[in-house]
């Protein structure tokens, strides 16, 4: 398919007098590892928000695979190829990644209302949860229940939910957030090994990891887009050094 796997025109969102994201015309590459980044308040959350349908625009278009979405609600977004993961996790501690990764893939395969005791005799089922497991490197540990697992493990889970709904689109609200530095690398590895045919926008606030790890950056500000482009570009761009790098930031 030609064209970007995600793109939006002139996109707004207003609270009364106040505007939290402000005509932002965005596009992400197909295969694209994209970091969104700015300060606290530039509105990265409430654009995500906005992709995702839990808020609704002020004006302008979103635009999925070529569908127009900003009219969907979020299930049907979901259903076009449309996942993301939050900066809190909400899973299952009693169960273990295998058994949550059996109940996702069976409730996007229409399974959902059997028990999982009977959804654990389906092999198709069991053999694609394994399959999401090893790709985002739970397989050692996919047996063992979440709340055992250390939390850059359990962040890895989130990812491989999102992923178990078959994404073309994948959001990341800071995938990183909460994870000891010694495990923060092995969940951003996972994510860019995620195949090409995903595409990936994700937030971050360690620089580190958005320099080494994204493709591409667009920095927000105050609901605005200040400036986009590949990492090199961006640390040398003095309102980016100005307003959210500081001044001796990587140089």
């Amino acid at each position: 398919m030609n064209g970007p796997a995600l793109h939006t025109t002139d996109l707004n969102k207003s609270f009364g007098g106040l505007t939290v994201t402000n005509c932002v015309n965005f596009c992400l590459g197909r295969g694209a590892r994209h970091a969104l980044i700015g300060p606290n308040g530039a509105g990265k959350s409430s654009f995500v928000h906005l992709l995702t349908g839990l808020l609704q625009p002020s004006r302008g278009q979103i635009f999925l695979n070529g569908a127009r979405i900003d009219r969907l609600p979020t299930e049907d977004r979901i259903a076009l190829g449309l996942g993301r993961t939050f900066q809190v996790n909400a899973l299952f501690p009693r169960l273990t990644p295998l058994e949550s990764l059996v109940l996702a893939v069976s409730r996007r395969s229409g399974l959902l209302g059997q028990p999982l005791r009977a959804l654990s005799r389906c092999s198709h089922v069991v053999d694609e949860a394994h399959e999401i497991a090893t790709r985002t490197g739970l397989a050692d540990v996919c047996l063992k229940p979440t709340r055992e697992l250390p939390y850059g493990r359990q962040r890895l889970l989130e990812i491989a939910l999102a992923l178990s709904g078959k994404p073309s689109v994948l959001l990341l609200d800071e995938p990183a957030a909460g994870v000891p530095a010694s495990e923060s690398y092995e969940v951003m590895e996972a994510i860019e090994a995620l195949p090409d045919d995903v595409s990936i926008l994700f937030i971050e606030h360690d620089m580190e990891l958005v320099f080494r790890f994204a493709e591409r950056i667009t920095v927000l500000v105050a609901g605005s887009i200040l400036c986009e482009g590949p990492p090199d570009e961006i640390a040398r761009d003095p309102d980016v050094q100005r307003v959210y790098l500081g001044a001796k930031a990587h140089g």
